[in-house]
This record gives structure tokens, sequence and C-alpha cells, in this order.
């Protein structure tokens, strides 16, 4: 592909950016509540509409569709432009929430969640792509805390509201608190996204790659759900979804060469940055995401704590993140060599896991809050970094595509360490019980062992990342003056 040159990106006013950056943090918001306020209204949606044993699909159905649509979402962006495909995002979003709560049967439950993540997918990864739309790479850093936030801020809020309504209202609300959200957000958006610089180029969709994409990342998000939970991972059925989902990928990789215009251009592929980049965030914000899960189990199961405190307790490996990526993100603006706080990071992350493995029936639970405070810090001054240096290597046309595969990467990666965490721990339970177990509760030296192997493959996770990273070209950032360097 011969790279056209484009036009400096336009220069809006600081309140054109700010009125644009309020707009779609409200609307990767919404997506980021929504996979957490579900948690703690779970065990009621299950008794209020008699089906406990399928409740798990609320939460699970919603990831599956919204992790599948996110690089169709990113390459209809370069094609049809980035303000119409949110506000469908959102609009699509909302009326899921609004069959969500209205919905009768835990059937029409699901299949309203899986609408909303049809929605949920293309938000937050749109909304990166329209920062990079209006803020050069250079100042880019800057604006990366904000998503970091609201992640956070999704964490900390969303289990909390969702107890608070469920226990005093209706476990309904937990949906229909997004119908005022989303309206704001479609409206907000909609108004400022009209000032947003166009990049667009004329594209073709590869409906067919689509699919066979599709087709491949549900196929292995089931399997991944499914298994050591509703079947062994050894059982004919969890086999069969993973032999689908691999001759998927096969038909997929096949398409990548042989489409005229593929889904995801194999140049975009093929440069270091993005390839190295992407999968230093999948092993990173992965490995992250299965901590965060399971930390809790950790705090209950081997120190002992409630489950209300072990809530609490989690809040530093919150806020590390945060903290983490701001630091990383101001740094980037007055380093040439932006990468040396994530590699130190990484790092720091690697020896904390270290210790976390080597030492953790001896430490208190002082001890463990500093080292996750730590080891959070540390993965936190990756996220800024990946996700620019990405933007920062292709042309604004392919912006949404690359930034899109980027997200897509993530989650997928998320899913399958946390599958991986899970089968650690299933196996563990299994050994004590003398067979399969669907439910872990593991107590005395078996918890311990479990998650000294948990804490072992994460170190294994942040060694992979800090790889690839090390792996990633450290391009000069630009300063949106000049224009992005082509795919090589």
């Amino acid at each position: 592909m011969h790279a056209t040159v484009q036009p400096p990106v336009p220069v809006l006013s600081h309140k054109d950016i700010t009125s644009i950056v309020v707009g779609i943090i409200l609307a990767m918001f919404l997506s980021a509540l929504d996979q957490t306020i579900i948690a703690t209204a779970m065990p009621t949606i299950g008794r209020d509409l008699g089906d406990a044993d399928q409740v798990s699909w609320v939460a699970s159905v919603y990831l599956l569709t919204a992790t599948a649509v996110t690089p169709l979402y990113g390459k209809l962006s370069d094609i049809h432009g980035r303000r119409g495909v949110l506000l469908i995002a959102i609009v699509i979003f909302t009326l899921g929430s609004i069959a969500c709560g209205l919905a009768p049967t835990m059937l029409t439950l699901i299949a309203a969640r899986a609408m909303q993540g049809l929605g949920g997918g293309g938000l937050i990864s749109l909304a990166q792509t329209i920062i990079a739309d209006i803020i050069a790479p250079k100042e880019r850093g800057r604006y990366q805390v904000y998503i970091a936030t609201v992640f956070v801020s999704a964490s900390l809020a969303g289990p909390v509201l969702g107890g608070l309504f469920t226990e005093y209202l209706h476990w309904s609300m937990i949906f229909w608190i997004n119908l005022p959200l989303g309206i704001i957000a479609y409206y907000m958006t909609s108004n400022a996204l009209k000032r947003l610089p166009r990049h667009e180029r004329p594209h073709q969709l590869d409906v067919l790659g689509a699919v066979i994409l599709m087709g491949a990342t549900v196929a292995l998000m089931l399997a991944l759900s499914l298994g050591g939970t509703r079947f062994a991972w050894g059982s004919s059925q969890i086999l069969e979804l993973f032999a689908i989902s691999t001759l998927f990928w096969m038909m997929f990789a096949l398409r990548l060469a042989k489409a005229e215009e593929p889904l995801i251009p194999v140049e975009l592929l093929a440069n270091p940055t993005v390839c190295n980049g992407t999968l230093s965030a999948f092993f990173g914000m992965g490995t992250y995401i299965g901590m965060t899960i399971y930390m809790p189990q950790f705090f209950e199961e081997v120190l002992g704590m409630r489950a209300v405190n072990s809530g609490f307790a989690l809040i530093p490996l919150m806020l590390g993140t945060v903290i983490g990526a701001t630091l990383s993100g101001r740094v980037m603006i007055h380093m040439k060599h932006y990468k040396r706080l994530p590699i130190a990071g990484l790092i720091l992350a690697s020896v904390g896991m270290l210790a976390l493995t080597v030492f953790e029936s001896a430490l208190s639970l002082f001890w463990v809050e500093v080292i996750i405070t730590l080891v959070s810090l540390g993965l936190g001054t990756l996220l800024p970094v990946t996700t620019v240096s990405i933007q920062n290597a292709v042309l604004p046309h392919l912006m949404g595509t690359a930034t899109g595969t980027m997200n897509f990467f993530r989650s997928l990666g998320s899913a399958l360490i946390v599958a991986g965490f899970s089968a650690i721990l299933l196996g563990g339970a299994a050994a004590i019980s003398g067979g399969h177990a669907g439910h872990v509760t593991l107590e005395g030296a078996a918890a311990t062992s479990a998650f000294r192997q948990i804490f072992a493959a994460a170190l294994v996770g942040y060694l992979c990342s800090l790889l690839f990273l090390l792996r990633m070209d450290e391009l000069p950032l630009r300063s949106g003056t000049e224009p992005p360097p082509p795919l090589e």
C-alpha cells in the first residue's frame, strides 16, 4: 500500500478538545461500568428469574460479543468516520440495556446482554481512536490517564452500585441507569464530534473476513468460559470448540493473505511497532486482569479475610495502575527514550510477582499490599506507551483498525490468561476432591500451593510483556506538524 501524505491534524481549541474528551470518556465509562456492575447482582438475578444455573452467561456473553466485534468497529470507523460509528455503538448499547431491564426470563436477558456487547465492543476502542485523531502522539500520553481512570472508577464503583441497586431498589436498575447515561453520552458526542477532523479514505469492508474472525473468537471464548466449569477441559465439547476455533483462525489467516483488502491489513500486522506493542499489551493487560479477578480469592482463602474486606484490599492494585499510567503519560511528553520507564515498570512488576511466588505464605497483609501496589504501578506505565506507540506508527486512515486490533487482542489475552488462572485453581480443587471441581474453594496448604502457581504464571506473563516491549521499535513521537510514517 502506497501511503499518501495526509494534511496535518487541525488545531482545535482547548475548549473543543475538552468537549470531545468528556463526551467520549462518558461513552467509554458506559462500557467499562457494565462489565463490573453486574457482579454483585448476579445471585439475585438467578433467584428472581428462576435459573441460577445459567446466570454466569449474563456476564460472559457480554464479553464474548464485545470482543468479537471490536476489530469490526475499528475498520468501520476508518471507512465511515468516527462520529457516526460511535453514535451507532451508543444506540445499540442503550437499546440492549433497555432490553435487559425489561427481560422477563433468563434466556431473554442473556440475549439482551449479547446485544449490549455488540454496542459496548466499540465504545472503548473508538474513544481511544478519537483521542488519537485530535491530539498529537507527543501530547497524547497525558490523555491516556483518563482511560485508565475510567477503568479504575468503573472497577470500584460498579460492584458498589450494583449491590445498592439490587438491595434497595431492583436489579434491573443496573441496566436502566444506562438509559440516562446513554442519552447524555449520545448528545455530548454527537455535538462535540462534529468538529472532529476526518481521515477516512475509500475502503472495502471484508465482510467474509469479519464473519470468520467473529466465528474464531466466539468459539474460542465459549471454550474458555465453559472449560473447567460446565465441562472438563478434556471433554469432547471443549475439544470440539477449540478445534472449530483453530479451523476458523486458519481460515482467517488464509483470508488475510488472499483478500484484496483484508479486515486487518497484512502491512499492519507486519509493522514491528504494532505487532510487538500489541503482544506486550496482550500479556501485560491480560495478566493484570487475571490478578484483579483472583486476588480477592487469595485474600479470603489464604489470608482469611472477609469478602467485604477483600474488595477494599484490592484498591491498591487499582490505584497503582492509574498512578503508573499518569507518570508514564507525563514522561512521554519530555523523554526521547520513552520506553525506559515501562521497561523499568515491568521489571518492578516481575520482581513483585517473584516475591509473591517465593514468600507468599510468609507475607503479612501489609507486605502483600505493598507488593501489589508496586506491581500495578509498574504495569500502569505500560498502558499509555503501547497505545500511543501503536497509533504513532500508522497512518490516520488506519488508526481505527490499529486501535481496534490492539483492543481485540487485549481482550482476548485477558480471556486466555483468566482461563489459565482458573484452570490452576480448578486443578487444585480437583486434586483434593478426587475429581472434577465445578466450584473452587481451597483452604490451607492447597490454597497456598494453587496461588503460588498463579503468581508464578503471572510472573511469566509480565516477563513476556517485557520481552515484546523490548522488541518494539521506539519511533520518535510526532508533534502533529509532520505526516505519520508509512507502513513498511
